[in-house]
């Protein structure tokens, strides 16, 4: 039997192991194709970090649906296509933020005030804001400046309104830091 016929067949043994709960097995599975995942994911995101995190998330995706795979031996397959999808959500997700917080640096500025107090004040706010991260900074743009619902702003940023409801919590308590040196109010 060749060397790759050995391994596939290694492979579909540890399968088989690991859904019937050993998880010495699976401890095994996932030290024989981490590597190869992570090489997986490297080449099709070219980010170590996004690579590593999307490789996570394929684990616990392929722990998940394992019981579901009916032929040990199509494993390979089935876990490289998982990460495949992990991988091509992170880049979109990577792109979205992108866009979303190239989107916020580009907003008018809006006409200088002539009261210097309130001047000051906008611009320590206008700093604040811009300290958020990207996604934070159009949630709380949306909702604030823009006057939309979160269901709103969940639809224009294409999140669910949970996700919406949590970066606006984030970005006030965050602000709230910023604009107070830290004060609780």
């Amino acid at each position: 039997m060749a060397k790759r016929d050995l391994n596939r067949a290694l492979d579909a043994y540890l399968v088989a192991a690991a859904r019937a709960g050993d998880r010495r097995a699976e401890r095994d599975l996932v030290a024989r194709f981490q590597p190869r995942l992570m090489g997986h994911a490297w080449r099709l995101t070219s980010d170590a970090q996004m690579a590593q995190d999307a490789v996570q998330e394929a684990w616990l995706r392929i722990s998940r649906a394992m019981p579901r795979l009916r032929d040990e031996a199509a494993f390979p397959a089935f876990a490289f296509q998982i990460v495949t999808r992990c991988c091509a959500q992170a880049i979109g997700r990577a792109r979205r933020d992108r866009v979303i917080g190239e989107a916020a640096a580009a907003e008018p500025e809006p006409a200088p005030l002539t009261d210097a107090d309130r001047d000051a004040d906008l611009a320590k706010v206008r700093a604040a804001m811009a300290s958020l991260p990207g996604d934070q900074r159009a949630a709380i743009a949306l909702y604030h400046f823009e006057g939309l619902s979160v269901a709103e702003t969940a639809a224009a940023l294409d999140v669910p309104a949970g996700t919406i409801k949590t970066r606006l919590m984030h970005a006030r308590r965050k602000l709230r830091e910023r604009l107070t040196g830290g004060a609780n109010e």
